[in-house]
């Protein structure tokens, strides 16, 4: 074999890789790049691989990974016969690349790309996403000679890489530029990152076929004759549906011998969901509800999927458990039906199945948002951790925050919880003092959300604010928690407003506001009865999420998933901010409110855009 023949293979071999092709080998990746709450196990979900796998190409992520950073992820080998979301290939945007270009690599039409990613269009057609291509036949892994011809002739012509560089320690653009005989003008266009960020040990460069090459070849015979990306999506779009009427499913477990309370629970969000019901069609808005008991968590739901009606639904709200929501789920994609999940923030189904809509955000993603709008109001403060050793619930958050904190090169402090001795509060509280700053604000966290933790710190700290009281230039001091203290409000509240605290949710009422106002109030007279004293309380669950999405079918219809964010409504406790985890699947909530309890006893829901 020629040495031009040595050279042209490898050079194939490593276009395949760059392309993320299904390969035989084991070694087959393609690049990943990390977004803003995404961990391991979500990565992991998105393509069915296992965290190990993923640290085994990427040493050192189980210990941490960063928004930004691109990971490698193992491509799976195809199954023939597969039909999960597994068998999918997945590929990673290249500079330079257009849809036309990669249905040309695939050989398949740009109608399937389209119809397996939803979320993809011209806007967000950029290099590093990554999109999945489906298979479209049983022979999609045998290549005949012809067939291979073909491929190296469009790898050849349509890669914008003609190979990939690690980047070495002290390494430099001139000297990489040098090396592969390019301009940095091309180098920056092919990696257009580095107008950013700074050349980092380890990272992947695309190194683009020199200009003369391609001056040659038939880049610009195509660009004057291939479709563009926005023709394309513009083509491949579905048509838009109006709902006459929306027809709307209910699947949940009401009578439950052994699971009284949740029982209870799941009528109480039925309840709401009719009186959102109710609400919608004093706008004339018309709705037809089936509702299904769909037992307890060990029944099957298989002989319910069975029936005929539910195949022709717009929308399911449910499962009560969570091992109804595989095959509801499974369902909902064959059928093209929205399903919206409740409850559960557990659950993987919302990864790879771009009908799910999961309400209740998966922990991840939570914290993200906390942790970015905790350094929008408090990143100039002197932030303190009171290391509490009652639960170890918190950690994740709490490590979290700390490694975002560095991230920033913000400086923080940690110092022990104070004892619960009475006798020694005010020798303790001077102590406590000694970690405020006089230069910034004050903010103190505990790392339990428990009311075992409350009740230890909160006397100290309203012991220090009235001793800063006293002083002529008193230091600011504020608290900042959980969800979970909702629950404590009634015993701490004087004590909460003192302290100037602030907690973060996701849910969140007030008595006193408008909205829960007239929902109490409505509900009563409906009920005749009070919900359980439950956070969230689930009444207003099930309004806010029927109302919610009930208005988006009936104001945009089948294009519901692309103005879901334009859909405005005032909710009673759940807010609404959804986002599709990536290209193929579905959506999650990335709302979170902080709840400010002031000093002169106002409560200020702050909401974030």
């Amino acid at each position: 074999m020629s040495r031009y023949k040595h050279i042209f293979i490898a050079s194939l071999f490593l276009l395949a890789a760059i392309h993320g092709l299904a390969q035989s080998s084991s070694n087959g990746y393609f690049s990943h790049t990390v977004a803003r709450g995404e961990s391991l196990y979500s990565i992991s979900s998105m393509y069915g691989v296992s965290i190990p796998e993923i640290v085994e190409l990427n040493p050192g992520s189980d210990k941490r990974i960063r928004t930004g950073e691109t990971l490698r992820i193992p491509q799976k080998k195809q199954s023939s016969t597969e039909k999960t979301p597994n068998s999918l290939r997945y590929h990673t945007i290249q500079a330079g690349e257009t849809l036309y270009r990669i249905t040309q690599i695939y050989n398949v039409s740009a109608a399937i790309i389209c119809q397996a990613n939803p979320g993809l269009s011209a806007a967000n057609f950029r290099t590093g996403e990554v999109i999945v291509i489906p298979q479209t036949s049983k022979d999609d892994n045998i290549i005949t000679p012809q067939q291979e011809r073909k491929k190296e002739q469009v790898e050849e012509e349509k890669s914008p890489c003609r190979e990939m560089h690690k980047v070495k320690r002290k390494e430099t653009i001139f000297g990489i530029c040098r090396e592969y005989g390019i301009t940095k003008e091309e180098l920056i266009a092919a990696n257009p990152e580095l107008k950013k960020e700074k050349l980092k040990k380890g990272k992947f460069l695309c190194i683009p076929h020199k200009q003369t090459a391609r001056k040659n070849n038939i880049n610009t015979d195509e660009q004057t004759t291939s479709p563009s990306n926005q023709e394309l999506f513009d083509k491949n779009k579905k048509k838009e549906q109006t709902l006459k009427a929306i027809q709307a499913t209910l699947i949940l477990p009401f009578n439950l011998d052994d699971e009284e309370n949740k029982s209870t629970l799941m009528v109480e969000y039925y309840e709401g969901l009719l009186l959102a019901m109710d609400s919608l069609k004093q706008q004339g808005i018309s709705i037809n509800l089936h509702v299904y008991d769909s037992g307890d968590r060990n029944q099957s739901i298989a002989s319910l999927l069975k029936k005929e009606e539910l195949k022709n639904m717009h929308i399911i709200f449910g499962p009560g458990h969570s091992e109804h929501i595989k095959p509801l789920a499974d369902f909902a994609r064959t059928h093209q039906i929205r399903l919206v999940i409740p409850f559960t923030s557990k659950d993987n189904e919302v990864f790879t199945n771009p009908y799910v809509y999961q309400i209740n955000t998966p922990q991840s993603y939570l914290y993200s948002q906390v942790y970015k709008h905790f350094l929008e109001m408090f990143g100039n403060y002197n932030i303190i951790f009171v290391q509490s050793d009652d639960e170890k619930e918190k950690n994740d958050f709490i490590n979290g925050l700390k490694n975002e904190l560095g991230t920033h090169n913000i400086n923080f402090q940690t110092m022990a919880m104070p004892t619960t001795d009475a006798d020694n509060v005010a020798t303790d509280s001077i102590q406590m003092e000694k970690v405020l700053s006089n230069e910034k604000p004050n903010i103190f966290i505990p790392t339990s959300s428990s009311n075992i933790t409350l009740i230890k710190l909160l006397p100290y700290l309203q012991l220090a604010i009235r001793r800063e009281a006293e002083k002529e230039t008193p230091r600011k001091i504020n608290l900042f928690g959980y969800p979970e203290w909702q629950k404590y409000t009634n015993d701490h509240l004087q004590a909460f407003y003192e302290t100037d605290t602030y907690f973060y949710s996701s849910f969140y009422t007030n008595n006193l506001l408008a909205p829960s106002i007239q929902f109490n109030k409505k509900y009563r007279y409906w009920y005749n009865k009070e919900m359980a004293s439950t956070f969230p309380k689930y009444g207003m669950l099930g309004f806010d999420t029927a109302y919610f999405f009930l208005k988006a079918l009936s104001k945009y219809g089948t294009n519901m998933d692309d103005k879901l964010n334009q859909t405005i409504v005032t909710p009673v406790q759940t807010g609404f901010r959804f986002e599709r985890v990536n290209n193929w699947g579905g959506f999650i909530n990335k709302k979170v409110f902080f709840i400010h309890m002031t000093p002169n006893h106002e409560l200020i829901k702050l909401d974030f855009k």
